[in-house]
């Protein structure tokens, strides 16, 4: 596991209220409670910029979708 290093956060008294109330009821403590929700916050925009990264690859490269490709004759034939 990676060394861990304290964060400070500022909030105003009823958010901390409810965020003590909050994290009781998860059997948790304030600090785990921020600390899941930011790990997620996190983790979600990892895969995010995973997927972004796979898709713009996979539109470089293009799709070959099978048959043919007409000829310019074909295509502007009257």
């Amino acid at each position: 596991m990676a060394p861990r290093q304290n964060l400070t956060v500022q909030l105003d008294r009823e958010t901390i209220r409810k965020a003590k109330i909050l994290a009781a009821k998860r059997r948790t403590s304030v600090s785990g409670l921020l600390a899941s929700q930011i790990r997620e916050s996190v983790e979600a925009d990892d895969a995010y910029e995973s997927a972004r990264r796979t898709a713009l690859d996979l539109l470089e490269k293009g799709f070959r979708l099978g048959g043919t490709r007409p000829n310019r004759d074909e295509l502007h034939e009257r």
